[in-house]
């Protein structure tokens, strides 16, 4: 077990040697994600890859948005699923090949198979004094599988154009007002000669105010 785990850690660290020269040689490469229309489409038949949301526009000239799902079954353990997606994950096992850094763009995830206790549940745990023990016996860990899970450029449909094109306009609104509040107030017209009352009257020292005559 100790040795596995430090196997591991020397892959790591030799990753990490290995990106690090990369960067110093100014041959750092971008995540190159697949576009398609939804998770499966973007593991087995991508319309293309692009690294920026601008690129997989270009390629496709339809919107796109940046998008993270699970694909496939689940797996009881991670070795079980590295075996099944080989070449798509970073594999630390000996004799296992490294992902090119543009293709790193899945990843293994540990997910609970049973529906999450409700808040609800949790609430009303009591003590029961029962056995010597105060508090009921805890419940057991949930069951978790490992899944795939994807980073790609998922392609917009025309409901969400819609509501992506109102989310602009409403913002562009919004900007515009702001604006309009930072500017200093400007009067429409210029400002009225004082009204002068009966019981009031202007100093002489002081002929740009109005005071009270008592």
């Amino acid at each position: 077990m100790a040795s596995s785990a430090r196997s591991r850690a020397e892959a790591a660290v030799e990753r990490f040697d290995s990106a690090a020269k990369e960067g110093q040689n100014g041959g750092m490469t971008a995540v190159l994600y697949p576009i398609a229309r939804n998770a499966e489409a973007a593991l087995s038949r991508p319309l293309g890859r692009a690294a920026r949301a601008s690129e997989a526009q270009v390629l496709t000239h339809i919107p796109v948005r940046f998008a993270q799902e699970m694909v496939g079954p689940g797996f009881p353990t991670r070795e079980a699923a590295l075996d099944a997606f080989p070449g798509r994950l970073e594999d630390e096992r000996a004799g296992k090949g490294s992902v090119a850094a543009e293709d790193r763009f899945c990843l293994l995830r540990e997910v609970t198979v049973e529906p999450p206790v409700r808040r609800r549940e949790l609430l009303t745990l009591k003590p029961v004094y029962r056995d010597g023990r105060r508090w009921p016996t805890p419940r057991r860990a949930p069951q978790t599988v490992w899944r795939l899970s994807i980073s790609y450029w998922r392609l917009v449909t025309a409901e969400e154009a819609e509501s992506l094109a109102r989310t602009e306009s409403a913002d562009a609104v919004t900007a515009a007002l702001r604006a309009r509040m930072e500017r200093p107030m400007i009067p429409v017209k210029p400002q009225q000669p004082l009204d002068v009352g009966l019981f009031e009257f202007r100093p002489p020292e002081a002929p740009h105010i109005i005071m009270p005559d008592e």
